[in-house]
């Protein structure tokens, strides 16, 4: 059964991808949404109040309403919001459609300061208005910059219940598509000020190519104290850390195992439930569960919490698993009481009883009543535990259920757990693996196609930092031990930074680590730079992470300049403002950090400190800036950004339009090589084409594909 399941593991995305990517306004197939075993099922056991079954059978039947979640940590969180609130949400109340007034995004009542937000607008109704299309690209557009994340209300529970702060060690156990693994990292980056938190999170699929998913996922966020594994999550490896000069076990603070699951409470998105809805689903995974759940709160803290989640009502997938896990503890668990953590969110209490029923439809109350034929399909801890004392210390009505009809959201199921001792069988300290073993493990890992290069620090006397310290003038506490690289052939092409603890890790594990993806591309090789100083360029995902240790190479902007840098391909150093000229004028050729700073005398601005990267050319100065990161700022400054149907920024066209400029001549050939690098390693990223006046396009300089990691 091992195998199979963990091969089920790997093709059970459907479920939680369903929940994480809740797509603006999706479109339903006329699908006949009716299972007679689904009803019959829930109505037997009991799981919806008195009176209230119809009401949630036809909540199951209806369109999920398509939720937003804004990026809480980013300073410009703010700025989102009121962009959203103040121009797109009072447009769309203006809007009449086919007769009817549409209704405008309501916040979700349950999640802090407003930061997310919820509609019935379908993909038809956007479609009928340009105005509303607009809002859609808005969307489309910020979250490809990561400023928001369309995903499923119920989703965003989970990360919400961990109570993270920015010095935890979190580990999400199953966590593709990974609109939940971006929360985690939003939380530990609370405080922006902060470069690089204590914290971490460690992302892992068994997948290897939904974990690359993840990496784009976490990549929106340009945090350095992410890393993305590929394991199985039932058996995921201990790990090991430097402390004080001796090796120790690493122990999680936080956890999140949201597990595979037979994912009925996603009927209103993932319509194809409706067919293959059976409750032998729930039977083959109630194993898998319970040994990723086990394997979690093996590698807790003591102290530490982890918050088990299903997108399934059935309690052989809930309840069950969190009881076989509580029994399992003798004590060392406890499950929290949610019920003050998320005021205004409606939930049912976990159940104390419940029975299992075969897909023929044979009903079996307790382990005694099943056959020794059905032993290898129904094991015993699908069962409430029989003595009534024992299941009332377990304090089951603490897990919570989301019903879809209480607050027109997916089903969903939750519970946290607090660990208070080791558990029983982990009663000695765990012995660390040897080197032999490790090697081999590695080896086995490349044999079935672990294929990644491993990642390698700088040396102290490594010759290519000395430039970039001198060039950048980076601040005497410039963490460089944490700069890494790919392992490769000839020179190197990209630099990483991680936290100090993400480096301790990745230090001590190499051997029986399969990572995919870590740290933040903070400096990409441009070799023409050589003649300049430095033949390393900043990096856009990069420049928040190493702002506060630049000092030099910086030149404070306004509005206009930015908006100038960032409409215009190449504009000459004399269409900026006086103050922004003068400092371009006294600054040699090469990379350049661009920073505006809120005036908060003037309200009508930004109020939020904006970091561009640059280049100074002989003659002009150009924005390194992502297509949608332009679209992103530029909207922030008040421009009106849409793309038309050849994809062009309209915005961007106008401005062109306006002030057309000749760019330079002699164009640095590195920064072309690099973009058409960046081309090739981001597939299906479009770029943002540039007509000329008359209609040929120009090469392309704009770094659409630039400041994205390989």
């Amino acid at each position: 059964m091992g195998k199979r399941s963990r091969q089920r593991q790997r093709n059970q995305p459907a479920a939680r991808d369903s929940r994480d990517n809740a797509g603006w306004g999706a479109g339903y197939d006329d699908i006949i949404k009716e299972n007679k075993l689904f009803e019959h099922y829930y109505k037997e056991l009991g799981l919806v109040p008195d009176g209230e079954f119809d009401q949630f059978m036809e909540a199951m039947r209806e369109p999920l309403p398509a939720t937003i979640r804004i990026t809480g940590y980013k300073s410009h969180a703010k700025e989102i919001l009121h962009c959203l609130k103040d121009k797109y949400f009072k447009e769309i109340q203006e809007v009449v459609i086919d007769g009817q007034k549409i209704e405008a995004p309501q916040a979700l009542s349950w999640y802090p300061d407003e930061l997310a937000w919820h509609t019935n607008m379908s993909r038809k109704i956007i479609r009928k208005s340009p105005l509303l299309e607009k809002f859609h690209q808005f969307l489309v557009s910020e979250t490809e910059s990561g400023n928001i994340s369309r995903q499923e209300a119920v989703s965003m529970i989970p990360p919400l219940l961990l109570k993270i702060e920015p010095h935890h060690k979190i580990l999400d156990m199953c966590a593709a598509p990974g609109s939940k693994t971006a929360q985690l990292i939003e939380m530990l980056h609370a405080d922006m000020d902060v470069p690089f938190p204590e914290g971490f999170v460690i992302a892992n699929d068994v997948d290897n190519k939904r974990c690359y998913l993840l990496v784009h996922q976490a990549k929106r966020l340009n945090s350095p104290c992410i890393m993305v594994v590929n394991h199985d999550a039932s058996c995921i490896p201990t790990l090991h850390v430097d402390s004080d000069g001796k090796k120790d076990i690493l122990f999680y603070d936080r956890i999140l195992c949201d597990v595979p699951c037979s994912g009925d409470g996603t009927m209103r998105k993932n319509i194809d439930v409706w067919k293959k809805w059976t409750t032998s689903n729930s039977l083959h995974l109630h194993g898998l569960q319970l040994r990723i759940a086990v394997r979690g709160v093996e590698q807790l803290a003591v102290g530490g919490r982890m918050v088990y989640s299903t997108c399934s009502l059935n309690p052989i997938e809930d309840e069950a698993v969190i009881a076989a896990l509580l029994e399992k503890s003798e004590g060392a668990l406890e499950l929290a009481d949610g019920s003050a953590d998320l005021p205004g969110l409606k939930w049912m209490p976990g159940v104390t009883s419940w029975k299992l029923m075969t897909k023929e439809g044979q009903w079996y109350s307790d382990w005694s009543e099943v056959p020794t034929s059905r032993h290898t399909q129904i094991r015993p801890t699908m069962f409430p535990p029989k003595d009534p004392q024992k299941l009332a210390s377990l304090h089951l009505e603490r897990c919570m259920r989301i019903l879809p009809h209480h607050q027109n959201t997916g089903g969903f199921f939750v519970a946290v757990l607090v660990k208070k001792a080791p558990m029983p069988w982990n009663k000695r300290y765990p012995k660390v693996l040897s080197l032999t073993h490790t090697h081999t493990y590695r080896l086995k890992m490349r044999l079935f196609g672990f294929k990644e290069d491993p990642f390698v620090f700088l040396s102290e006397d490594d010759p290519v930092f000395s430039p970039i310290q001198t060039f950048y003038d980076l601040s005497p506490d410039f963490p460089k031990f944490n700069v890494l690289t790919r392992t490769h052939e000839g020179k190197k092409r990209h630099l990483y930074m991680v936290s100090k603890e993400l480096r301790n890790v990745l230090l001590n594990n190499s051997e029986r680590l399969k990572v995919i993806n870590t740290g933040v591309k903070v400096w990409s090789r441009n070799s023409d730079g050589e003649e300049f100083g430095c033949a390393f360029r900043l990096a856009q995902e990069g420049i928040y992470t190493l702002n506060p240790y630049i000092r030099s190479r910086m030149i404070t902007v306004s509005v206009e300049d930015i908006k100038v840098l960032l409409t215009q391909e190449n504009p000459f150093l004399s269409k900026l403002e006086d103050s922004a000229h003068a400092q371009a004028k006294k600054m040699g050729m090469g990379s350049i950090v661009l920073r505006y700073q809120p005036n908060p005398n003037n309200p009508a601005e930004p109020q939020c400190p904006i970091e561009l990267c640059g280049w100074r050319g002989k003659t002009s100065i150009r924005a390194f800036v992502p297509r949608n990161e332009r679209f992103h700022y530029l909207r922030m400054l008040g421009v009106e950004v849409f793309r038309d149907k050849q994809g062009q920024g309209q915005g961007r066209r106008d401005a062109e339009k306006e002030g057309k400029e000749g760019g330079e001549e002699e164009e640095i050939e590195a920064e072309k090589e690099e973009e058409s690098q960046g081309a090739a390693e981001n597939e299906g990223e479009l770029d943002l084409k540039n007509g000329d006046q008359d209609g040929s396009s120009e090469p392309k300089t704009n770094g659409g594909n630039q400041g994205t990691s390989s």
